[in-house]
């Protein structure tokens, strides 16, 4: 099991709302299922269950990534740490046909809303953990407030998206050449 992996779904429920925008990717139970990883079985009713939940554990999350990437570091822990006392992890093995045995982070009946955020938030725990605090990010695009795990080599990671680094970097570029041709005329 790649436990960095589940800090990931901290990133997808946070950037399902884009406050500069107004916009909100989870409005609905098919929002819910798009976001749930596609190898749950949930249904409709389920996902709509789920939703309010969700809802109130994407600010939570995204508190954490702005103490983090604000240099807050021990009021992002303490977020972390409420939210993992509010989702403990509780561990069970599985396996599909008595093969393929592995690891579940939260129990199946608590519902797929507390299991996704119980992952989410040990994601971002473990994370800090084994890589540091300065993995979790918020871009640095002006308009996008879109946060991200950095698993770069090197801690290297600016921006949410290679869209939202790219739109920066030409906006720079071409900041440059009209400054340029100012300074010529």
């Amino acid at each position: 099991m790649e436990l960095i992996a589940y800090a990931e779904r901290a990133v997808a429920l946070v950037n399902t709302h884009d406050p500069a925008a107004g916009s909100d990717r989870l409005a609905s139970g098919d929002d819910v299922l798009d976001l749930l990883p596609p190898s749950w079985t949930v249904t409709r009713t389920a996902a709509r269950d789920a939703l309010a939940e969700l809802l109130a554990a994407r600010p939570r999350l995204r508190h954490v990534f702005e103490e983090a990437a604000a240099g807050h570091h021990r009021r992002a822990v303490h977020a972390l740490n409420t939210l993992l006392s509010d989702f403990p992890v509780s561990l069970s093995i599985s396996g599909h046909e008595l093969q393929d045995w592995h690891m579940h982070l939260a129990d199946d009946d608590a519902g797929q809303a507390r299991t996704y955020v119980t992952g989410a938030v040990f994601g971002l725990a473990y994370t800090i953990a084994e890589r540091g605090i300065e993995r979790l990010g918020m871009c640095c695009a002006t308009s996008c407030h879109f946060v991200f795990v950095d698993m770069t080599t090197n801690a290297s990671r600016r921006y949410c998206s290679d869209r939202c680094a790219t739109r920066t970097n030409v906006a720079a570029y071409r900041a440059r050449v009209k400054a340029a041709s100012g300074d010529i005329g």
